[in-house]
């Protein structure tokens, strides 16, 4: 059980630590369109992003895939700004198909190129065989997953205050806040070490 704790806290910093921001971003970008009665949709969404960020994790440990840290420090807040953009544009506009649709699969690749992230740093901390390394990843998974969950309430908290208490619509919210993560993004990707190559 201690061990569980271990792996699960450190999934829960992961995506909670101040300094690595990035994560926190984008589950915003992702939750903006969204109001509480959305939360199975939501839920969806975040959980096809632990799966992925899980799946890149998975294939990075056991050595399939292995990707420049460069290359995905500057994807990940790509798959930010893509996000964000997204939802600038779409604003207020109703969607046709509220089932599983482009938005889950892009959600599903953006959690790969994220889990690539912080894959080296996993490695390092994780020991062992082969077959002892699935458990760990399992914990880390549930603790990625409770940790966006968390986030993903408290800006569903921050909308519902934004838009009952100051009377903002759902269309300025996600505009407002697409707007603002993109103006944060943006020097992030200037600020890339890719490009001093």
């Amino acid at each position: 059980m201690s061990q569980f704790w271990i792996y699960f806290q450190i999934g829960l910093k992961h995506v909670l630590d101040i300094n690595a921001y990035d994560h926190v971003l984008f589950l915003i970008a992702l939750t903006v369109p969204y109001l509480f009665k959305d939360w199975k949709r939501i839920f969806l969404l975040v959980s096809l992003f632990t799966i992925g960020h899980t799946l890149a994790l998975i294939l990075s440990v056991y050595g399939i895939i292995a990707i420049k840290v460069d290359v995905v420090e500057f994807l990940i807040p790509i798959t930010i700004l893509v996000t964000a953009l997204y939802h600038l544009f779409t604003a207020g506009k109703t969607s046709k198909n509220d089932g599983v649709n482009l938005v889950f699969f892009i959600t599903l690749f953006f959690g790969i190129i994220h889990g690539l992230g912080f894959s080296n740093y996993f490695k390092t901390i994780l020991g062992g065989s082969a077959t002892s390394k699935l458990l760990p990843l399992g914990e880390f998974a549930l603790g990625i997953e409770a940790a966006q969950l968390i986030v993903v309430f408290v800006v569903l908290v921050i909308s519902y205050i934004v838009q009952t208490v100051f009377r903002f619509s759902k269309r300025d919210w996600a505009l407002v806040m697409s707007a603002f993560i993109i103006g944060v993004v943006i020097p992030m990707i200037i600020d890339s070490p890719i490009w001093n190559r």
